[in-house]
């Protein structure tokens, strides 16, 4: 094994994580001729393989699953010497891909990230909603929003917040049908729910704890899609309050009694988890939820 260039550590990193040639040289900003290339001195220099190439992409052999940690302490430590040598005063840069559930992303995150992207013009924020097909075990995120602890594996996870559901339907809708006066009547009227065999977590399986034996007329796999079919008076709906709250037309039915607690939390893995780029993600969004506690609650139905 002959001496390696300390730099291609970034490209080895991007391409584990992103699993592509392509997607790793959009993360770095390069061609992917160029990480390919990276790619191949580093094994040459190793005398190892890291990667197994198919069409699917690029998958970390066994060493290349061994040498990721030890590759990101060597860029994390990197990233300190940096911002020591510049007496703190380094700018932020880089990466961070963040795995979150649709509904916190699109109603609440999504117009709140892009004011922390702005103090930070260096540090590339991507966000992945389609939480189902990215694994943060296999390093194709950094961090995640979900809805469970994870009980396996090297991580640092934190509560974000608890949050409620509750059942909707829009005023149409509700001067249309049978009013409900107890539990029981649900089984009488029209529910709009995730799609039964599509579900990825069993957070999202609302139906059976409302009501047992509860099926879902329409279904979708998008919660904005649930939320239109909502507001357009197709049926009732299970909504967390913070996004139920900012339509009107939409009227809670026996919030006291039909509700449910669901917790967000935060994680991402040990090993990166001080690393500036992402401590100061951690950082912003733990901030900006904690500043909405009582609306992620459902408080002002509750009272």
């Amino acid at each position: 094994m002959r001496q390696f260039t300390w730099d291609d550590l970034q490209y080895f990193l991007a391409v584990a994580k992103t699993g592509q040639l392509t997607n790793a040289a959009r993360r770095l900003r390069t061609n992917h001729v160029t990480v390919s290339r990276r790619i191949d001195r580093l094994e040459e220099a190793l005398s190892a393989r890291l990667f197994e190439r198919s069409p699917r992409g690029y998958i970390l052999t066994a060493l290349g699953e061994k040498l990721i940690e030890s590759a990101e302490i060597m860029e994390r430590e990197a990233v300190r010497f940096q911002s020591e040598a510049a007496g703190g005063t380094a700018a932020l840069s880089g990466v961070v891909r963040l795995s979150i559930l649709e509904g916190i992303a699109n109603f609440f995150l999504a117009d709140r990230l892009p004011l922390m992207a702005q103090s930070h013009p260096s540090l590339s924020i991507e966000m992945v909603t389609i939480q189902q097909i990215v694994s943060l075990s296999r390093r194709e995120a950094d961090l995640s929003i979900t809805l469970n602890a994870t009980r396996t594996g090297r991580y640092h996870q934190e509560k974000l917040t608890l949050y409620r559901l509750f059942v909707y339907g829009s005023r149409s809708y509700l001067e249309r049908h049978s009013t409900v006066r107890q539990r029981s009547d649900l089984s009488t009227h029209q529910f709009i729910g995730y799609i039964e065999d599509m579900i990825f977590t069993p957070g999202l399986d609302y139906m059976r704890e409302i009501l047992p034996g509860l099926r879902a007329s329409y279904q979708s796999s998008s919660i904005f899609s649930q939320l239109s079919a909502a507001r357009s008076g197709f049926g009732l709906c299970i909504l967390p309050y913070y996004i139920a709250r900012n339509y009107p037309e939409l009227v809670p039915v026996l919030p006291k009694q039909l509700h449910l607690n669901r917790d967000y939390w935060l994680i991402c893995h040990e090993d990166i988890v001080n690393t500036p780029r992402i401590r100061v993600l951690r950082e912003f969004i733990k901030s900006e939820v904690e500043g909405q506690a009582p609306m992620f609650e459902g408080r002002p139905l509750l009272t």
